[in-house]
């Protein structure tokens, strides 16, 4: 029961980094503006005579300040089709359309209510809001996720619903929004007697949370750090960024709601002189830790470090640090001593709670988007000057915090004898790859472009993870691999750390691969390999201990395999398929065959058989034969991509079909369009039981022409 609620809290905690991830761009643009449109701002830096109202560089900085705040003040909706996105296992963009329509709907039902109740004047005072335009109630981003959680949840269970032939247009995923908005007319009204109460309950919990003091301060940075390893810090702090719990503040005449909010409607403001502080005690504590306390516990890794290995460290352990300080990413450095020793993660949890408290008693009011790098510290801090800041108690604590972590790490490495990068057994490689490295080995560069060897990359990914059988979801955040597998004792640890990874965090069935800034690259070409055959050959392929036919299959005969000859699978020309332009495929890796370059857009059956696994996406079909023979069917190259557009299926799973029945109709003109390759390859999947697979054909042939020849192998 554990290992489920941590799988699905990991699953709403990365579903938060899609809207998270706008963030940066927006406070960029919000802090940039706001501070060169505030009067006390311009007086202090002398540019009230260059920037002013009416000016060209003070009407382009208003509209950067008003292009940020838009976000800020809209990030509910933005939570609700994000959540949904991140939680949706398929047809993700209707689970998005889905959560914007609920989300308006639920609040024009609350709308309703509260006029019919009298309006908001018969409200209690500061529960309500306006969002878009409609009167609600200050739900805050909880009305987002509770909009996209439950849309994910609908979304799921009905995206592929059949309703009778009379409404057939209505079903499938065009279901999915109409089910939402009636759902969530039901919730808005409910939200209207339920959220009252639920809302007390939070402000009764922020209230209780500003007044925890210096010791709350403490223990909300410890535990923030405690969670990186789980990946649930994004659920831990949300509530306190987003929500009551992180306090309330009116601000030019608006109720606010959450740390993050107040800081930035403060920054917005054309009148605020000194940010709050009960706000910003929730983020000012990872300034400290990124920009100084975490470079020098590099530094102590690298002083440590053998001799003879120290040049071979230093470039990596420089990367990570400098990674750290500028855009305060600091997984590649937390993660390599986690994995080495826990308890010097430990010592850096207490570190980091003190650095929290250190930052409210010093009453530092710097905020961030995210994370709390040099350009958050530069943007949110410097800029906005030390009156309004006291930025500089940052760099009074940071240069403390470098000093302390330098000298505890070191000791620790040393009396500890500990295994950090550098101090490895001769033969074995440092980890923490750099950029330059993890290039070099994956081909995927700092331009997130992945080369013709990404796939390689990603097959080795999915057998460390236990093939595509053994993987349920996957995902990522802004440094790791999530996934959830079905057996975690398959996946091998070893082989996902030679694709790239610096590490592999077990929690249950929750699997989290450490890859740092490039894995949304990683991530999504692994799910565009998984729709491939060749990933299902990789999981199709049996455990050398235990080779097992799959049950669904005709039972492999008991003799040598029997002859039979093919047909072609569509009028076109020959392609061997040595020349077919796809790795695995001109390899061989999935079976010996050979392809065809359709002159028309139909495949047929090449034999008597039966559908064994008609693709979801209909470009792909493979077929077991009358003899036995496994054979595999691909319409184009990386078709797979298209989503199942342009594709007709004639046949369903497990039906039987003889040799010429129509499979799959397709329109090879506008598959060509996209830019895709229309050559269709017929793959015996099971060639190693026949002495030969050999063509009969060459330049054009039609449906049902002799094509292939089966040899029957030498009996076992």
């Amino acid at each position: 029961m554990k290992d489920k609620i941590f799988g699905v809290l990991q699953r709403v905690g990365r579903s938060f980094m899609l809207p998270i991830a706008l963030l940066p761009v927006a406070g960029l643009l919000l802090g940039i503006g706001s501070s060169f449109t505030n009067q006390t701002m311009l007086e202090a830096y002398g540019l009230t005579g260059v920037i002013h109202p009416g000016t060209i560089p003070y009407t382009v900085l208003d509209i950067m300040n008003q292009c940020g705040s838009v976000v800020f003040n809209n990030l509910a909706l933005l939570f609700a089709m994000g959540v949904a996105i991140g939680m949706a296992k398929k047809e993700k963009e209707v689970a998005a359309l889905s959560g914007a329509i609920a989300y308006l709907v639920m609040n024009t039902a609350i709308s309703a209510m509260i006029g019919a109740a009298g309006g908001v004047e018969a409200m209690a005072p500061n529960t309500t809001t306006s969002m878009l335009g409609i009167t609600t109630l200050q739900m805050g981003v909880f009305g987002g996720i509770i909009v996209g959680l439950g849309v994910a949840a609908l979304h799921n269970r009905f995206y592929k619903t059949q309703l009778p032939q009379v409404l057939s247009f209505f079903g499938g995923t065009r279901f999915v929004p109409i089910v939402s908005t009636a759902v969530y007319l039901l919730v808005g009204i409910a939200m209207f007697y339920v959220w009252p109460v639920v809302q007390t309950g939070i402000s009764m919990l922020g209230n209780l949370v500003i007044s925890s003091g210096y010791a709350g301060t403490f223990i909300y940075g410890l535990i923030e750090r405690a969670l990186i390893p789980f990946g649930l810090h994004h659920v831990f702090y949300m509530p306190f960024w987003q929500t009551a719990v992180g306090g309330s503040a009116i601000i030019d005449g608006v109720t606010v709601q959450g740390a993050q909010n107040i800081f930035f409607a403060e920054l917005a403001s054309k009148t605020v002189t000194e940010f709050s502080v009960d706000a910003t005690r929730f983020m000012a504590g990872k300034f400290p830790l990124m920009i100084f306390g975490l470079p020098g516990a590099a530094l102590a890794m690298y002083r440590t470090a053998r001799p003879e290995k120290r040049k071979a460290v230093a470039g990596l352990l420089l990367s990570a640090a400098l990674t750290s300080m500028i855009t305060g990413i600091t997984e590649p450095l937390e993660f390599t001593f986690l994995f080495v020793a826990p308890l010097m993660y430990a010592v850096h949890c207490v570190y980091a709670g003190l650095a929290y408290m250190l930052m409210h008693i010093l009453n530092v009011c710097v905020g961030m988007t995210f994370s709390g790098g040099l350009i958050d510290l530069t943007l949110f801090g410097i800029l906005q000057g030390n009156d309004k800041t006291h930025w500089i108690w940052v760099v009074v604590v940071g240069a403390v915090y470098f000093v302390v972590y330098y000298l505890t790490f070191s000791a620790m490495i040393v009396r500890m004898d500990l295994k950090t990068p550098g101090r490895e057994a001769d033969g074995e490689e440092a980890k923490l790859y750099t950029r330059s490295d993890f290039k070099e080995k994956t081909g995927i560069g700092p331009d997130g472009a992945a080369s013709s060897g990404g796939d390689a990359v990603s097959a080795a990914i999915l057998r460390g993870l236990g093939g595509k059988a053994n993987v349920s979801d996957v995902d990522c955040c802004a440094t790791r691999l999530r996934v959830t597998v079905v057996d975690s004792a398959k996946v091998d640890d070893a082989l996902l750390k030679q694709s790239g990874a610096s590490g592999v965090v077990h929690k249950g069935n929750g699997i989290q691969v450490i890859y740092g800034p490039q894995v949304a690259v990683i991530k999504s070409n692994l799910v565009d390999f998984m729709e491939t055959h060749a990933a299902d050959a990789l999981s199709a392929a049996p455990a050398p201990a235990a080779p097992a036919a799959p049950a669904a299959r005709p039972a492999a005969p008991a003799k040598a395999a029997v002859s039979e000859v093919l047909g072609a699978h569509m009028a076109g020309t020959v392609v061997p398929m040595a020349e077919v332009q796809d790795e695995a495929f001109a390899s061989c890796a999935l079976g010996d065959g050979v392809a065809i370059e359709p002159a028309e857009g139909k495949l047929y059956a090449p034999a008597d058989a039966m559908v064994d696994n008609l693709f979801d996406t209909h470009h792909a079909v493979s077929l077991v034969t009358s003899t036995g023979a496994e054979l595999l069917l691909h319409v184009g190259i990386d078709t797979v991509k298209l989503g199942g557009r342009h594709f007709t299926a004639h046949v369903q799973n497990g039906q039987k079909v003889k040799k010429g029945d129509l499979l799959i109709s397709f329109d090879r003109e506008a598959i060509q369009a996209e830019g895709y390759l229309c050559t269709t390859p017929l793959i015996v999947c099971n060639t190693d039981d026949y002495s030969a697979v050999k063509p009969l054909a060459s330049g054009s042939v039609q449906p049902g022409q002799d094509l292939l020849q089966l040899d029957g192998g030498a009996q076992a």
